[in-house]
């Protein structure tokens, strides 16, 4: 029997205008459907991301060492830089003092330790030991874990005695701990900041200790070197959105390169702060005890003759010669530039793809910029090196993710040095805050409204997953 193919007589009399209703509907439903289909899609795909940061990689330190080529004297030098590094401070009473009336810890080495002396924040944070030391009666913030990174605090904006905020723009580093109650402080009363305030208030930003190793090589690199690479590949810095500042001292207007905003000059300004504002310790550079204002130190906690750390003049002693912060800066000085683990065809196939898309396709080296070479110094052994620090020593808008409201010279709010990445295959936190130990995390945090790192971030967003796993291997290998 042959198959009607007569048309229902309900299709025949079905007006033009439902037909055209009916296909107006058919439309939207599939168009619909596709925009289903591709959430769907994204979400799949976003559960199928696979690239993870390796994490810091085992071995022996690739860092930590002084720099080949020392004089024998020079090593002597290094050797008793390093020795004082590590000395744990006291108040008074002992060979080392003057730590405090305020302090985040009482020791370089202790918070410069990882993956060795003179690196940055260890995996078990010293300062939760080191806050109640010796009968201390310190009160641990709550921004200070036991694993977390070693912190110190800076307020953005000055109080009042009654601990109100103001405008004022503050700035400064604000001691974690205090003396009191130590027993080489017996006559000092003096209160913590209220940092449980501060924190509800929005009033706090946290820095984490930068690596010391290679910084003598950081100090010998030229300022034409630095302003020369600033200038090469304009075109393409244009195209991206980058531009990048020097940092300049105030007083001779050379470029400063040292810290989380270069703000310091030298390796002895830079050896001299800290040891005032880290540890309370008084030297020829930072005279004076820190207060805020210094009417605010009672007179029971200021102990010691200032400065407590200066030049020993007597030549009949074992330990005349130079002071601590003199010695500390030979020490960073000559530590040498932190070793990769490999280097070109050495590398495993993935790091030298992660290299090349680093370079050439994330761009990541427009700010990261992979080596510098130093000019003449009076150390032979930093003479003309290749430093591999994979920085151009820069300011840049890291936009409102990063920003951290302070200003220090001529870096903004959202101004941040480019950090030198070598050494980073072996460090456990990141970023000015030690805010993750995520390095992909660390990464996609660099875009943000105002940063110009955003369209580097898109393009390394745009690599696939495995050119992604790449690139992290190749970080996690310097």
């Amino acid at each position: 029997m042959k198959r009607s193919l007569e048309v229902p007589a309900s299709r025949l009399a079905r007006p033009a205008g439902d037909s055209n209703e009916s296909s107006k509907r058919t439309l939207i439903l599939r168009s619909l459907s596709l925009v289903v289909f591709l959430l769907v899609f994204v979400f799949v795909v976003r559960g199928q991301n696979t690239a993870r940061d390796p994490g810091p990689r085992n071995g022996s330190p690739g860092a930590g060492n002084f720099i080949g080529g020392l004089t024998s004297s020079q090593q002597a030098y290094f050797t008793d830089g390093q020795t004082r590094f590590q000395e744990v401070e006291s108040v008074q009473n002992g060979a080392n003092n003057g730590l405090g009336p305020t302090f985040n810890s009482n020791s370089c080495s202790s918070c410069h330790a990882q993956p060795a002396i003179g690196g940055t924040s260890p995996s078990v944070n010293p300062q939760i030991a080191v806050a109640n030391l010796d009968g201390a009666a310190n009160t641990i913030p709550s921004f200070i874990t036991l694993n977390g990174p070693v912190r110190e605090a800076r307020f953005k904006f000055a109080t009042e005695p009654t601990g109100r905020l103001t405008s004022t723009p503050d700035g400064g580093v604000h001691g974690l701990f205090t003396i009191t109650g130590r027993s080489d402080a017996t006559s000092c009363q003096m209160a913590q900041p209220n940092f449980e305030r501060m924190l509800n208030e929005n009033n706090i930003s946290f820095r984490i200790p930068t690596p010391t190793f290679g910084l003598g090589l950081i100090e010998s690199i030229t300022e034409d070197t630095i302003i020369a690479n600033q200038s090469a590949g304009g075109a393409l810095k244009q195209f991206l959105g980058v531009s990048g500042t020097p940092n300049r001292s105030g007083n001779d207007g050379s470029i400063t390169r040292f810290g989380w905003k270069a703000q310091n000059k030298s390796l002895l300004m830079f050896a001299g702060e800290a040891y005032n504002v880290e540890m309370g310790i008084t030297n020829e550079l930072f005279p004076d005890e820190r207060g805020y204002p210094p009417a605010k130190i009672p007179a029971g906690c200021l102990i010691n003759p200032t400065p407590e750390d200066a030049t020993n003049f007597d030549v009949t002693s074992p330990v005349a010669g130079p002071s601590d912060i003199v010695a500390f800066s030979n020490f960073m000085r000559f530590l040498d530039q932190p070793a990769p683990s490999c280097t070109g065809t050495s590398c495993s196939q993935s790091i030298q793809n992660g290299r090349n898309l680093f370079i050439n396709v994330a761009k990541c080296s427009v700010c990261h910029t992979p080596s510098l070479t130093t000019g003449k110094s009076y150390v032979t052994a930093l003479n003309n090196v290749q430093a591999n620090l994979f920085s151009d020593l820069l300011l840049h808008h890291m936009g409102s993710g990063l920003a951290d409201g302070v200003s220090q010279g001529g870096a903004g709010p959202d101004q941040f040095r480019s950090a030198p990445l070598w050494g980073l295959g072996q460090r456990l936190f990141f970023l000015h805050d030690g805010r993750t130990s995520d390095l992909m995390q660390a990464i996609e945090d660099h875009a943000s409204p105002g940063s110009e790192a955003n369209a580097v971030i898109r393009n390394f967003n745009e690599l696939t997953e495995s050119q992604k796993q790449d690139l992290l291997n190749f970080l996690r290998s310097l």
